[in-house]
């Protein structure tokens, strides 16, 4: 198996899907293409960057992806200007079926039975690649943004797949504006729309899951009214309310996300010792119009969860980033394997700017990937998709690493 990872950051997009792939191709020393990961900030023509890729790689190259708003790859992390990003997969024994699926806004769950469908009767896969349209309505001058729900996707394809097998993924996302995203979805570009590859042959799949928030006081408060992805009572108190007195006022309602806080479930024990891979982290999207409530990023929740307020910790994120990676690889090592191609899927709340840290904390992954001399693709995503606790779910804050090795 080789790969190799192309990067450019021009308003010429035509242009730039040229040279991303040429990078590719030259960087991995690819012959013959097989499959392509592809990714571009939102200010990207989508449709430009994708005929700049097909120019070098032809028109029957699958080509996966989308939306991202910014790019990281070995050299190269930006999230400003037009920044694209691309990882070029030649091998004859990774096996691979991609499909795609439309109308994601209309019923998430039907979109996700339709992808198992047309995957089920493939190769008998070992992982599950998913990248789907985050956004169902942007936000106006009076509503937060209405995201696409993970959780319905997820459990129409698991409900419908024949085998269980581990499902790793995103949602895209172009801006911290929630602007309407673009998928690539094999030989076109879509929207409101989920792409998916099934992936079998001689190569596993090693993954982990990088964390970055701790309970704010540790105390436990349970929903006692919600509607969807809008929570608007704790404890039959008023939620915005609530956070309002932590904050000490009330301007992070003028957050769209909010910064620094998020809501958290812990699925592990209860007053057990901290244990981050046991959260699942819901970002707070935005405040109704009105005040009564807050919009989480996924509709997961119900009334009588029990859920934390969670803080981001940014010397936690980074040495997250940083541990789970090295272990990662050498994991790979140990089980006489090599890694061929990275895939980071890295939450857009996590970088500097938005988190107001000097350090990226994806240069910590970076690093691991120079010094294992891997080529590394990722892009910073609205929603991150992978298995927690046996079970693949959407994740917020967090950084998702994919590693494919032989």
């Amino acid at each position: 198996m080789k790969a190799g990872v192309g990067y450019n950051n021009s308003k010429d997009n035509i242009s730039m899907g040229i040279k991303v792939a040429e990078n590719a191709i030259e960087n991995g020393n690819i012959n013959t293409p097989s499959l392509v990961f592809a990714f571009c900030g939102g200010q990207v023509d989508y449709d430009k960057f994708f005929k700049g890729l097909q120019t070098v790689i032809g028109d029957k190259i699958p080509i996966i992806g989308g939306s991202a708003i910014g790019i990281i790859t070995n050299d190269y992390l930006s999230y400003k200007g037009y920044p694209a990003g691309a990882a070029i997969i030649e091998s004859d024994k990774l096996q691979h079926i991609v499909a795609a699926a439309e109308d994601l806004d209309k019923d998430e769950k039907t979109a996700g039975q339709k992808i198992a469908e047309k995957l089920s009767e493939g190769i008998d896969g070992k992982l599950m690649v998913i990248f789907y349209d985050s956004v169902k309505h942007a936000p106006t001058l009076t509503t937060p943004p209405i995201m696409n729900a993970s959780p319905l996707l997820i459990s129409g394809i698991q409900e419908t797949f024949k085998s269980k097998l581990p499902i790793i993924g995103a949602g895209v996302i172009g801006d911290y504006d929630f602007s309407s995203t673009k998928q690539f979805c094999g030989s076109y570009v879509a929207e409101q729309s989920i792409v998916a590859t099934l992936f079998g042959g001689s190569f596993e799949p090693y993954y982990r899951i990088m964390h970055g928030c701790t309970p704010q006081d540790g105390i436990y408060h349970t929903i006692t009214k919600i509607k969807g992805p809008v929570v608007y009572e704790l404890d039959k108190k008023p939620i915005v309310k609530i956070i309002d007195d932590k904050y000490g006022n009330r301007d992070w309602r003028k957050q769209v996300p909010v910064k620094r806080l998020s809501i958290g479930v812990n699925h592990g024990e209860k007053y057990g010792e901290y244990q981050e891979g046991n959260y699942v982290n819901r970002l707070i999207t935005g405040t109704m119009p009105d005040g009564e409530g807050i919009v989480l990023f996924e509709p997961d929740l119900e009334e009588g969860t029990e859920i934390l307020f969670m803080l981001r910790d940014s010397r936690k994120m980074i040495e997250s980033a940083r541990v789970n990676s090295v272990e990662l690889m050498e994991e790979i090592t140990t089980d006489g394997r090599k890694p061929a191609l990275g895939l980071y899927i890295d939450c857009a709340g996590r970088t500097a700017s938005f988190s107001d840290t000097t350090t990226e904390e994806a240069s910590a992954v970076q690093k691991v990937f120079k010094q294992y001399n891997t080529p590394l693709l990722g892009f910073y995503s609205g929603v991150e998709i992978a298995p927690l606790l046996g079970n693949s779910k959407g994740l917020d804050w967090t950084g998702v690493l994919l590693v494919l090795a032989y």
